[in-house]
Parts: C-alpha cells; structure tokens; sequence
C-alpha cells in the first residue's frame, strides 16, 4: 500500500497488514468480481464502483479501479484505485445544468402554447355564457372556466416568479425556520425534524421570497416521501473552493435537506427535474424544476443523492453574489 491508497481505504499500512483487501473495502461485491477475473484470465481489467462510508470517509466516494496480473515475489495482482468522486460530481452537475436549460426551453414552449388559447377558450366562454338562460347550462360554462384559469395557475407556475432577484443580506438558517413553521402551520403529519447548522455562515445577499419557494418546495418533497414518519434533517456547511457550472467560487454555502424516506425510484433519478416528472398521483412535478430555476437565478445549483433510507438534495450557494448572477 502506497500513501494514497492508505488515504483512499481510510487504514495505515501497518494495520491493514494481514488482511484481505476485501475486508478493507466492506467486501464490496464488485471488488471481489474483479479481482477473481484478472487472477483466473491474466486480462487487465477497470471498473468505477462505489465504497460505502467509513469512520474515517462519512460519505460514500466513486472509486475507478484497475487491476492488473503481476508477477513480483508472492504478489499476483496490482490494485490501482483513484478517487473520482469530484469528477463524477462536476460531470453530474453540468448534466444537471444541461437538464435545466433544457427544461426552462419546454416551459417556455408550453407557456407559448398552451397560455394564448387558454384567453381565447376563456372569453368565449364568457361569451356563451351570457347568452345562457338556463341554470343548469350555465354550469358547463362554469366548468369552462374555473378550468381555463386552473391551466393558466399551472402555466404561471411552470414559469415561476418573474423579473430579476431582488437581493438582501439574508440569514439562510433563518430563512429554513421560516419554511419549517410554514410546514407546521399547514398542519400535515411531520416527521421528526433535526437540526445540523453551521453557525460561521455569514449573511448572503439572496432574494428572500425566491429562496424561501426553493426551501418549501424541497422541504415539502422531502415530508410527501417519509409520510408522517421518519426524520428530515437539516444541515448547512461552508464548502471551499467550489465549482458551478464553469465558475469556480471560493468559498459556497451548502444547504442540505436530507430524509430517510424511501429514496427517488432508480428510473426517476435522470429526470426529476425536468417538469410535470413525479412519482406521486397527486404530484404535479412542478416543484423540483421551479426550485433550480429559482437557485439558477443566484447562480447556485440543486444536486441531489438517493437510495433507500437516504435522500438529500443539496443547494449549493455562492457566498460571493454578483448581479449578473440571475441567468435569466
């Protein structure tokens, strides 16, 4: 074992002496499938695969691993493994910009087409009704419209709020607080809901009113998975030297709300934020997309990781906001 791979298994050479790499590595499955093929074919073979958190590593890391026959005293095999994880998080989040753009597109498409008939259906009706005598055929019309101005309620949400942030000096622990007491006052079944922050985040210059959207909304996926049981964590963390997009920012602020509800279905994960995308009958899927949106604004970006008994999406916030953050 050289340094890295002591910094990698997160063990010293002299303690991880006398056991099997397998051990090392929580007998990840994937790992032991290599290492038996290169040792019975002689092929070089590479994978990527994930290690599961260690008392040393919290969080699971994407690992690439090459393993090669060898012949030097004793030794039969030589294990390369190289921590890809940021590589494979930078790849993610310009997929998930990627996703974005295209996503407000196909708002701005549905908006066009769907919002300018909506006013003609709607006058019409209006008109109609006017000339209705009867009661009961008066009710269609009615229909008509409290429909049309339903669809026009779900355009103007796919578009979200308008017009560039209005920024202020905001604290987002604060801002968190406000949308938890939202929470309780709709008076839903919540779940336990602890408390992770960081209190050296200093004040960031955000638009109050479109940050809060982005909280309630995350924050209200989060309690629609655990269903009254479970818990929602809270956590904010300054993270240095971070990347959006292709802007490397110094210092960001990372807001992570995390359940331990049943995750984002495996077939989902691609998708959730492009819009009317949900796993619920009542879901509209409008509230993940509106969220990014709402973050894009600020320059900041939503991620998220998922499996079973562990979901969290992460708001990435620059600390440093500039006006010609706004993208939009």
């Amino acid at each position: 074992m050289n340094p890295a791979a002591e910094n990698i298994l997160g063990i010293s050479q002299q303690r991880a002496h006398g056991q099997s790499l397998l051990q090392l590595v929580d007998d990840e499955p994937e790992m032991g499938d290599i290492l038996t093929r290169v040792a019975a074919s002689g092929d070089h073979y590479a994978n990527e695969m994930r290690l599961a958190p260690t008392e040393v590593h919290k969080d699971e890391r994407i690992v690439e691993c090459r393993v090669s026959p060898l012949t030097v005293d004793d030794a039969r095999l030589l294990v390369e493994i190289t921590d890809v994880t940021r590589r494979s998080q930078i790849s993610r989040e310009n997929a998930l910009l990627i996703q974005h753009g295209a996503g407000r597109q196909m708002i701005r498409q549905l908006a066009h087409e769907i919002k300018n008939p909506l006013g003609g259906i709607r006058g019409a009706a209006q008109l109609l009704e006017r000339q209705l005598h009867d009661p009961e055929l008066r009710e269609y019309t009615d229909v008509i419209i409290s429909e049309t101005d339903r669809l026009v309620g779900l355009v103007d949400t796919l578009l979200g709020p308008g017009g560039p942030p209005n920024k202020q000096p905001v604290n987002v622990h604060e801002l968190l607080e406000y949308v938890v007491r939202i929470i309780e006052a709709e008076g839903q079944r919540s779940p336990c809901i602890r408390r992770d922050y960081d209190p050296g985040l200093p004040l960031i210059n955000l638009d109050r009113d479109q940050i809060v959207q982005a909280f309630l909304n995350l924050v209200r996926n989060a309690i629609a998975a655990l269903d009254g049981q479970g818990t929602l964590t809270l956590r904010s963390r300054a993270v240095s030297n971070f990347t959006i997009g292709n802007v490397r920012h110094r210092v960001i602020a990372s807001i992570e709300i995390e359940d331990d509800g049943p995750g984002i279905p495996l077939d989902m994960q691609d998708s959730v934020f492009y819009p009317l995308v949900t796993s619920r009958p009542e879901g509209t899927g409008l509230g993940l997309p509106a969220a990014q949106e709402l973050l894009s604004r600020h320059g900041g970006l939503i991620e998220f990781e998922s499996r079973p008994g562990r979901t969290v999406f992460l708001v990435r916030i620059p600390l440093q906001q500039h006006t010609g953050d706004n993208n939009g």
